[in-house]
């Protein structure tokens, strides 16, 4: 079911939080989103076939597959885009990842020449044009991936942050805000210390994002970040943590005994 982040009748924003068999022994949770503008629509991080066919059938009642513009990708993980050969049978929509990878995604086709469908954002990011609105894919690299972009939203001043914020709890309590950010550190500290690279690229991306108005920090898993208060704690956090490389040592590379 749908989780309605913003709407003003011409803009709206849906967020899927349970289409993934997130039980002990399944998949890692983890969120979709479809944004529509006056006609117009992107999907963002899609995911795999295991959420292909809810997705497909649940945005239907608010937009038709068929008119679908974009897949923006903020990386090429199979929890990602494994699912965008169905989404090119399906739509005539095009795939905006970043350039390093669009060679990449032809892996997760039936090899079809589906090139003219890919378009690569370039390292420092493009403006995306979706109906009467402009996207922003912003440079989020080594978050976690070597070519990884965000995206924000400038009508309803959501960032959806792909990686960055991911918190390790079940589909019931990803589709619930945080409300307690002190408590909520828990379920994303092991995360960002192994999956994001270092605390430098943190303390860039939050010079970056400060400058813009963001009302929702919404991740790829688990639950989002409301309100100026929410997202302000959260780039502070991010802006602080140490994580990655920062944590190696010799005692990560020793010759397995």
């Amino acid at each position: 079911m749908a989780v309605e982040l913003f709407n003003n009748g011409k803009h709206i924003v849906h967020a899927f939080y349970d289409l993934v068999d997130d039980s002990p022994g399944g998949a890692v949770q983890c969120n979709q989103f479809l944004v529509v503008d006056n006609g117009h629509g992107a999907l963002i991080d899609p995911g795999g076939n295991m959420t292909y066919t809810g997705l497909l059938m649940d945005m239907q009642k608010y937009f038709s597959s068929k008119d679908l513009d974009f897949i923006l990708a903020s990386h090429p993980d199979p929890d990602i885009i494994a699912s965008v050969n169905k989404w090119f049978v399906a739509s005539h929509c095009k795939v905006m990842i970043s350039s390093l990878w669009t060679r990449f995604v032809p892996h997760f086709t039936t090899g079809k020449d589906v090139s003219q469908r890919i378009i690569g954002i370039p390292d420092q990011g493009s403006v995306i044009r979706l109906g009467q609105c402009n996207l922003l894919a912003l440079p989020a690299h080594f978050m976690h991936a070597e070519g990884n972009f965000q995206f924000y939203d400038p009508v309803a001043k959501i960032l959806f942050s792909g990686d960055l914020g991911t918190s390790l709890v079940p589909h019931e309590l990803a589709a619930v805000p945080v409300v307690n950010f002190q408590a909520h550190q828990r379920y994303m500290e092991g995360f960002h210390k192994r999956y994001i690279v270092s605390r430098k690229v943190c303390r860039y991306w939050a010079n970056m994002v400060r400058q813009l108005d963001i009302e929702q920090i919404v991740p790829q898993h688990g639950s989002r970040f409301v309100g100026k208060q929410a997202v302000a704690d959260f780039i502070a956090w991010v802006e602080g943590i140490d994580c990655g490389v920062d944590l190696m040592t010799q005692d990560n590379y020793q010759i397995p005994r």
